[in-house]
């Protein structure tokens, strides 16, 4: 059977066909499903690694009343869940759902901007003090690292897909991990006494998403 199969890849012509090992398969869907099941799977091992990072984070909030990392840590929750519409999208196999997944991407970033930039604005308003300084600090290498990871994760599969969804959610992932030293900043400016940095870096990371959804939003728009 297998040697029947073999000589059916060879008769069409496919010297680099499907392994010999999985002959039954004709290679008429193999690409689309490889595609489908490589950006579902990248997306999810990205969710993972950002719904770590940002129940991480929470933890740390909880403790420290951190803006900066408040800021951070919405925009961490966002990007994990962008993850949802990229999966289904791959799921589907399908060019404009994928568009429309990479446009959701585009919208979660903006509101979790507004929502960071709306919180600084009150934390100016009502200071508070910020506590637990250690912890804030260890809260921004963790969302460093997490962010690195999952842009890591999601480019290089982006790139194999050739999908621009993906693509654009990487490198904003990755832009993500600077955002996170911004955090380890926050701590060491209020430990020396500047506790009204904190809100400031918050609305500084608030700017910063805001560029990433500019660039994002170019990166899906362009590719139609």
């Amino acid at each position: 059977m297998s040697n029947h199969a073999h000589a059916h890849a060879h008769a069409h012509g496919r010297p680099h066909g499907p392994d010999p090992g999985h002959g039954h398969s004709h290679g008429l869907v193999d690409e689309s499903i490889k595609r489908s099941r490589a950006g579902v799977r990248a997306v999810a091992l990205a969710l993972v690694v950002l719904g770590l990072t940002a129940a991480a984070q929470a933890a740390i909030f909880a403790l420290s009343g951190s803006v900066a990392l408040l800021a951070d840590l919405i925009h961490n929750a966002g990007d994990a869940a962008t993850a949802i519409p990229l999966g289904i999208a791959f799921a589907l196999r399908s060019a404009r759902a994928e568009r429309w997944a990479g446009l959701a991407v585009v919208l979660a970033i903006f509101v979790s901007a507004c929502v960071a930039g709306y919180e600084g604005v009150q934390r100016l308003i009502e200071p508070a003090d910020v506590t637990n300084l250690a912890a804030l600090a260890a809260a921004g290498a963790i969302g460093f690292v997490g962010n690195w990871i999952a842009g890591l994760i999601r480019t290089r599969a982006g790139r194999r897909l050739a999908s621009p969804a993906l693509i654009a959610d990487g490198a904003h992932a990755r832009a993500d991990a600077y955002v996170s030293l911004a955090v380890i900043a926050s701590a060491v400016a209020v430990a020396i006494g500047v506790p009204v940095a904190d809100p400031l870096i918050g609305l500084a990371i608030t700017l910063v998403i805001l560029r990433i959804t500019r660039d994002s939003w170019r990166t899906v728009r362009g590719h139609h």
